[in-house]
């Protein structure tokens, strides 16, 4: 009986403890409808969380409609969020299949903490699970993509992947249970919708258990992927520091392309972008690559720095506190790199702190030519991302001080100076001997 299968899963996948609370993503459609029924049948305490997407006009407010009638005759709560889905991957930048999937497991994730709920059960089945594993393996994956779908994600748990939709929908025509059909299922203009109805059709002609074979094989590999990740994970621990990877390092892995692999994929970068980046690893420094979920690579000498490139608009890590003093015979200079003095007499308007910008120039104390920024931090032998972190002190558009290293050799003190300015920031920045990424800030 397909509900003591259920039953079966569940205990076996450890995905729920024997009639507990659980919260049903509910869609309308039979897959849903039979999850709901079936944990009903089994005694868990079920509520339901509906999502209208807005994307099919009536159909969509329908599915909304059916929803709210079947709850209430079940007597199950039921909680609705309606979304701008449209708007959403506007300003995400994203397709729309993914702005409803944020959009969904986002709310879901809130609405769970605030009921107290432990997990949120979804209706996939195996038929999904075998067209993940086909989707993947068309658009170019690792291991972890031909495992399938898991049982469990964290508080997502999928308790019918032991079952078919066939399966599921012989359940419901058994107990009388009706369900709506989302009419965009039924098109073949998504890839996933060509692979359900033109790939595994031709598939099952072939062969009429690749369903199960596929299912097999996909167990089989959940299995491997064990193995697999305790051997990524030591190789993780050997070549990355809090910067990157070690290049040197990296190389002398036995299957290193397939652990550069492992680290950049699930910060978006494509399998064709980590060929490639593995590819420069040999070539000269500055080779950049961005990946689609806010990192960037970039092969910066012996190492390959990792880059957060979504941080938004940066402020200053430090305040700027300036002192202004006449000078007196017992002056003494200080020796600290967040404290540094200038003629207060040459400065000409408000002090400003900005970062360095491609074709700044200023004269480093102690000398009388203009040097490019680029220049002179390529000389302390900062990495590019921490080239990327230097602020300055501007004055006008002159720069006064390279903060933490140098102040520009015109507004230094001589011996005309009357007044000081001592500038000091409010906390220690970091210096050669302490590398930092943008996350740090």
């Amino acid at each position: 009986m397909l509900v003591n299968r259920v039953a079966t899963y569940i205990q076996k996948e450890d995905l729920l403890p024997e009639q507990g609370k659980v919260l049903i993503a509910l869609s309308g459609g039979a897959d849903s409808v039979a999850l709901l029924h079936i944990l009903m049948d089994l005694g868990y305490t079920c509520e339901a969380a509906h999502c209208n997407f807005a994307l099919r006009g009536e159909e969509s407010d329908r599915d909304e409609a059916f929803v709210r009638a079947l709850c209430h005759t079940l007597d199950i709560p039921l909680y609705v969020k309606r979304f701008d889905t449209h708007k959403y991957a506007s300003e995400k930048h994203i397709s729309i299949e993914m702005a409803a999937r944020e959009l969904r497991y986002d709310w879901f994730a809130s609405l769970r903490q605030q009921l107290s709920v432990p997990v949120t059960a979804v209706a996939h089945h195996r038929d999904d699970s075998v067209e993940t594993l086909l989707l993947n393996l068309i658009r170019g994956t690792g291991l972890h993509g031909l495992r399938g779908i898991p049982p469990r994600n964290s508080s997502i748990i999928r308790p019918l992947l032991c079952v078919t939709r066939e399966e599921l929908i012989a359940y419901l025509d058994r107990v009388g249970q009706p369900y709506v059909t989302d009419s965009s299922n039924l098109a073949d203009k998504y890839t996933r919708n060509k692979i359900r109805l033109n790939l595994l059709p031709l598939l099952r002609e072939i062969n009429p258990g690749v369903d199960k074979s596929l299912m097999q094989t996909s167990e089989y590999l959940r299995q491997v992927s064990l193995v697999y990740d305790q051997a990524i994970e030591k190789a993780k621990e050997r070549i990355q520091t809090p910067e990157g990877i070690r290049i040197g390092a990296l190389l002398q892995e036995k299957a290193p392309e397939t652990v550069l692999f492992e680290i950049l994929y699930p910060l978006g970068f494509s399998p064709e972008q980590i060929r490639a980046i593995f590819s420069s690893l040999s070539g000269q420094p500055g080779r950049q690559f961005t990946g689609s979920r806010g990192w960037r690579t970039i092969k910066d000498r012996e190492m390959l720095l990792l880059v957060r490139t979504d941080t938004g608009k940066e402020l200053a890590p430090f305040r700027l506190v300036t002192e202004t003093l006449f000078r007196t015979p017992d002056f003494v200079i200080p020796r600290d790199k967040h404290i540094t003095c200038i003629d207060a007499d040459k400065i000409h308007a408000p002090l400003e702190i900005r970062k360095w910008q491609p074709g700044d120039k200023f004269v480093p104390l102690g000398m009388k030519e203009k040097k490019l920024i680029s220049d002179f931090l390529t000389d302390l032998k900062y990495s590019l991302p921490r080239k990327e972190q230097q602020w300055l002190i501007c004055c006008g558009d002159q720069i006064v001080w390279v903060v933490g290293e140098r102040i520009d050799d015109r507004f230094r003190i001589n011996e005309k100076t009357e007044r000081i300015m001592l500038l000091s920031i409010e906390k220690p920045i970091h210096t050669k001997a302490d590398p930092v990424t943008e996350t740090q800030f």
